[in-house]
């Protein structure tokens, strides 16, 4: 699903904190970018090197574009953001990669279907954590027993 220009914003990558967590420039500024609707493992956690690796892979050097939904900020003053970059959502492309789970995030849902279409397929496919069956624990799961000090 194609973005309105009203919604978006050019962005440059600067950094990958986890596998949903990105920093980048948005209008002249150092942005912390949560991506909307997943959830990937944390630093720590199994497949969390994974997930961090494959977002800079898909970031680094990329023209960026960060579409907004209804909610624009998260408790923790985090930007929470669809990213494209070219075509591609890299929301999805971390869920189709079996690199983090598709989760419904509301008000923020515009595009749920496709990371839902995005996680049956890494399953099927049997992608990154979905090789083994998945997780030993979601990533709330793992944030509960690893409380940040």
């Amino acid at each position: 699903m194609a973005a309105t220009a009203a919604q978006t914003e050019d962005a440059q990558f600067l950094s990958v904190i986890d596998g949903d967590s990105l920093v980048l420039e948005i209008g002249g500024r150092s942005r912390e970018v949560r991506l909307i609707g997943i959830d990937a493992p944390e630093h720590g956690q199994e497949y969390g090197i994974q997930a961090r690796c494959e977002a800079m892979r898909l970031c680094y050097g990329q023209p960026l574009r960060v579409e907004y939904d209804k909610r624009r900020k998260d408790r923790y003053g985090r930007l929470l953001a669809y990213v494209y970059t070219g075509d591609k959502l890299l929301n999805a492309e971390m869920v189709r990669a079996g690199l983090a789970l598709a989760v419904r995030y509301e008000p923020n849902v515009r595009h749920e279907d496709a990371l839902r279409e995005a996680e049956l397929e890494a399953r099927a496919r049997r992608r990154g954590f979905w090789t083994h069956g998945g997780l030993k624990q979601t990533p709330a799961e793992w944030r509960k027993r690893h409380p940040r000090r």
